[in-house]
């Protein structure tokens, strides 16, 4: 009997230690998808901070410096088509900024050729802001990475990997980069005519 009794108290035993070790690694999972969808959120957040910032660049700019109209118009498309992807799926979001940040940078390298207009405080202040809004993007997609390698790594060791198949939690992907963004862009100063 008291071999039977044994026998009982090691099977619960090893039940209740294989229970207990589901439970924490689903928690530990459910904490690690919650941690990537926070610093998704981050991310869109400091997006949305990029878009607030725009129109008051596009205004100042487009009080010095009147002949460059269509690009100040190309970058207020953009901005407004970043905005609406907001809703989008990741995919759509990404490529919505990068054509906002394309824009942008051509502004930028017209500020460059006309001191008039880069010399403008206001216009300083805001560019200084935008400059640590993409630092700010720059950490939060780090971030994001961060917490998706995490996740990743955590579904894809075992046993956890075993817990993770059992309750359907399957890889994520983070941010990458566009194709060819690993080229260095070519820039050329060349002044319009007004």
């Amino acid at each position: 009997m008291n071999r039977k009794r044994i026998s009982l108290f090691a099977v619960l035993g090893f039940v209740l230690i294989i229970s207990v070790y589901f439970a924490v690694t689903y928690n530990r999972l459910v904490k690690e998808k919650a941690a990537i969808q926070l610093a998704y959120s981050e991310l869109q957040n400091v997006y949305q901070r990029r878009l607030d910032l725009i129109p008051g660049l596009v205004n100042i700019v487009k009080g010095a410096a009147a002949f460059e109209q269509s690009l100040l118009e190309e970058i207020a498309a953009a901005r407004s088509r970043a905005a609406s992807a907001a809703s989008g799926g990741y995919a759509q979001t990404e490529a919505a900024q990068g054509n906002m940040v394309q824009s942008v940078n051509r502004l930028l390298l017209i500020v460059e050729a006309y001191p008039d207009l880069k010399a403008s405080k206001s216009f300083l202040y805001l560019q200084s802001q935008l400059e640590g809004t993409e630092r700010r993007i720059k950490f939060s997609r780090k971030d994001l990475n961060a917490a998706v390698n995490q996740y990743n790594t955590t579904v894809r060791q075992f046993p956890s990997s075993l817990v993770a198949s059992l309750f359907d939690f399957k890889p994520e992907e983070g941010f990458r980069a566009d194709k060819g963004a690993e080229n260095a862009p070519v820039i050329e100063f060349k002044k319009s005519t007004p």
